[in-house]
């Protein structure tokens, strides 16, 4: 039996123990999933982006908001690769590992407007100047046809789709992003420190873990990814 399957095997035994130890009292708080096991996430899906073959694989290393700079240097290192340097585009495979502050750019409006990030994180909407209720990076502003990329299509024309810096563009260029389960239990138990909130950490990570943005994986541990990223999966690491 390899390594893998033993660990999966006494994971799956630890969770059924749990889940049976939980049924017994459910008037108790949520249990503390502090620690992920390798049953508790989509680890296969994390495996797929482990094994891309591709003449490039790029890791962002991605802690901080920036105004959205973070963003904006994949964007630019995807225009670099094709159009500076004749990379094929699906010889590109770009990761953005977000964790620490970035981490709640994986989370939708939801998250944004109940548990008031964006005045927590002293991010404001670049419309009205307050703390933002929404997630301001997620949304790309070309909708339809107008975010078609079309291979005539000038990379340096500033309202051009290649020049989207929004989570939402990039996806459609194919970067993937990864979103950190420990920095969000970490971070759930600092916003409850912070808003004084009464549930307890779990229900409130659950609750944020169903309003990820789409495409967004979340992984048991973004600096254990980041590792197996580079030595296992061959991408070289940026961090921003």
């Amino acid at each position: 039996m390899s390594d893998l399957t033993r660990r999966s095997f006494a994971s799956k035994a630890f969770a059924g123990m749990a889940a049976f130890g939980m049924a017994l009292d459910l008037n108790q708080p949520a249990q503390a999933q502090i620690v992920w096991s390798t049953s508790q996430w989509k680890l296969a899906s994390f495996e797929e982006l482990l094994h891309e073959k591709a003449r490039v694989k790029q890791l962002f290393d991605i802690t901080r908001v920036e105004d959205g700079a973070s963003l904006a240097k994949v964007k630019n290192s995807l225009n670099g690769l094709h159009y500076g340097f004749g990379v094929p585009v699906d010889q590109i495979k770009i990761i953005c590992g977000m964790h620490g502050q970035a981490n709640l750019l994986c989370y939708d409006d939801y998250v944004w407007e109940k548990y008031k990030i964006g005045a927590w994180l002293k991010i404001n909407d670049p419309r009205t100047g307050e703390p933002s209720v929404k997630n301001p990076y997620y949304f790309s502003k070309f909708t339809g046809d107008a975010a078609r990329i079309t291979s005539g299509m000038d990379p340096s024309d500033e309202a051009s789709p290649l020049q989207d810096a929004s989570m939402e563009g990039l996806k459609r260029r194919g970067v993937r992003f990864l979103s950190c389960h420990t920095a969000l239990e970490e971070q759930v138990r600092q916003l409850i420190k912070h808003y004084s909130l009464s549930e307890d950490p779990e229900t409130i990570v659950h609750d944020m873990l169903a309003h990820a943005v789409p495409g967004v994986l979340v992984v048991a541990s973004m600096v254990s990814a980041i590792a197996l990223l580079q030595c296992e999966g061959g991408y070289s690491y940026v961090t921003v």
